[in-house]
């Protein structure tokens, strides 16, 4: 099905360059070789990645007619407030997705998930170099199943879905990436307006199973508690039996 001409094509955003490329190992190690000589925050595109990869390593799979991008750019920020740029990411995605189907249907996870009637459509990677007290560049992977769900895809904690399969409306990788890029840089603007608070606040707006009981896997053990709330460091915070345990960095399970 396709969409309304009017909502096919967004304004890419001034200041943002744009990279396609047929062919590539995957857009996070092609940002990486493009960052000494980075002028200006650039998204990078690939129609076939030949070594997509995930969080911790784990291979993402990319049928053609995905979406596999990469945002590498120079916030000259510490470690710790580029990691707060997954959050810009994933409010971006929500906003870019609601284009396409019903906002209802869609949710947060954290860290760096975007689930549609309950199926992992997005994922989030982050990437940064530098040895000081900032990053020398952040790097932002991005894969959204638009038109394909993976195949072979064992052992996800969320069974994957694309937004064709969810009855959302078809569209090219290019339309959406305009959306996203659109939708980020608003994100960022946000961010220089208002803190980190706004974008916090605005990703608990729409996160998954807020003040219900989930589980954090964070390869030591499984912590199990209510999901209050994340901090201002963006880590997980649970209400568990012997209190309030942050936790930075975890699988959560339902």
């Amino acid at each position: 099905m396709a969409l309304p001409d009017q909502t096919d094509h967004a304004q890419w955003p001034q200041d943002y360059a744009r990279v396609v490329l047929a062919r590539t190992d995957s857009t996070m190690a092609e940002a990486a070789r493009r960052a000494s000589d980075l002028v200006q925050p650039t998204w990078i595109m690939a129609e076939t990645q030949t070594a997509a990869r995930g969080r911790r390593g784990r291979p993402w799979v990319v049928p053609p007619g995905n979406l596999n991008a990469t945002l590498i750019f120079k916030p000259d920020v510490p470690p710790a407030e580029a990691a707060k740029r997954s959050f810009l990411a994933a409010n971006a995605l929500f906003q870019a997705l609601s284009v396409y189907v019903p906002a209802e249907k869609l949710a947060l996870k954290w860290p760096n998930d975007v689930l549609l009637s309950g199926g992992k459509v997005a994922g989030i990677l982050l990437e940064s170099s530098g040895q000081g007290p900032r990053v020398d560049w952040l790097s932002i992977g991005i894969g959204v199943n638009l038109m394909h769900v993976p195949e072979g895809v064992t052992g996800a904690s969320f069974a994957p879905t694309s937004l064709k399969a969810a009855g959302g409306w078809d569209v090219t990788p290019e339309d959406f990436l305009n959306v996203l890029a659109a939708a980020y840089a608003q994100q960022e603007m946000q961010l220089a307006a208002h803190g980190f608070a706004n974008v916090r606040d605005a990703w608990l707006s729409k996160a998954a199973r807020l003040g219900e009981l989930i589980t954090a896997r964070t390869g030591r053990d499984d912590i199990t508690g209510i999901f209050e709330s994340i901090d201002d460091d963006g880590n997980l915070v649970l209400r568990t039996t012997t209190g309030m345990r942050a936790i930075a960095a975890a699988d959560v399970f339902f």
